[in-house]
């Protein structure tokens, strides 16, 4: 297994943020690099164990949707070549492909959230109120049931420790304004329709996702983080998908459903994870890049 990340050094940058997966240096006025690292965060907490070439795999994953989704909306992605910012071939080399040179933009103060599919806190809402954050649906759905329609519901970002909290659109809009809620809105559901169809052929089910969006000076709408990975959605394997239960996924979930069986309150500090845990999500991190990236047919 590949040597894990826990934190990374860049010598020659000052480490301006440290998030619960990224490690964000400044480059110059216009430029940060970003390091995704192995940590593994659930239910909001930074676990203590990280999860082998899973930086690496967020990294060239985001940047293929990137790719895709650059006629939709620009993304954070810069022209500087890394090796400009880390000029130690060593330096270069113990990141791997974790790092990113990326534009310096103003992230939205809100999570875009979309859900495709009935399951998580969407499905805890749903028993309790027949309602997702505020949004009615129909009754009788049941447990991880396709959405009539995918539904945005945002949330608000939390600090590393913090549990993000979903808000309404009437909220999201009165944070950013309703002119920009409803273009994160629109785009964040035309992303995550178009990148469900492309893995729904490759036999993945993206049950639900979130987006960042952030913004230039001269106030342009760029996507930035990462874009439909294992950290930021749900991957279900289509063939062993059915209602009624939590499938099984290509993602953390698999983490999640491990600390559901624990006596933890999922306040800091996280548990340790067992040496199979890690193993077997490192492994569905890794397959969850080939199936999506690899070549059709």
């Amino acid at each position: 297994m590949a040597q894990a990340l826990y934190e990374s050094r860049v010598s020659g940058l000052s480490r301006i943020s440290q998030g619960k997966v990224r490690d964000i240096y400044a480059v110059d006025e216009g430029h940060l690099l970003i390091v995704t690292s192995d940590r593994l965060s659930a239910f909001d907490v930074v676990l203590p164990d990280p999860i082998p070439g899973k930086g690496e795999v967020l990294t060239r994953l985001s940047n293929f949707w990137f790719e895709r989704t650059a006629d939709i909306v620009p993304n954070h992605l810069a022209e500087l070549p890394l090796e400009e910012v880390v000029p130690d071939a060593a330096e270069r080399a113990a990141l791997g492909a974790r790092a990113t040179v990326c534009r310096r933009l103003q992230p939205l103060p809100i999570e875009a959230v979309v859900r495709g599919y009935l399951i998580g806190s969407g499905w805890k809402d749903y028993q309790a109120t027949g309602q997702v954050c505020g949004i009615a649906l129909p009754a009788g759905l049941a447990q991880a049931q396709q959405l009539p329609e995918p539904i945005f519901t945002p949330a608000t970002k939390a600090a590393v420790g913090d549990h993000d909290e979903n808000i309404s659109y009437a909220q999201a809009a009165e944070l950013i304004g309703e002119d920009l809620a409803a273009r994160v809105r629109d785009l964040s559901i035309r992303i995550y329709q178009e990148g469900a169809a492309y893995a729904a052929k490759r036999d993945i089910i993206i049950a639900d996702t979130k987006f960042e969006f952030g913004l230039d000076e001269a106030g342009e709408l760029y996507l930035i983080d990462e874009v439909l990975t294992p950290d930021s959605s749900r991957f279900w394997p289509a063939a062993e998908y059915r209602t009624g239960i939590s499938p099984p996924s290509f993602d953390k979930q698999y983490v999640r459903d491990y600390l559901e069986t624990l006596a933890w309150n999922k306040e800091p500090p996280g548990p340790r994870l067992p040496a199979d845990v890690i193993r077997h999500t490192s492994e569905k991190y890794h397959q969850a890049l080939e199936q999506l990236t690899a070549p059709a047919g």
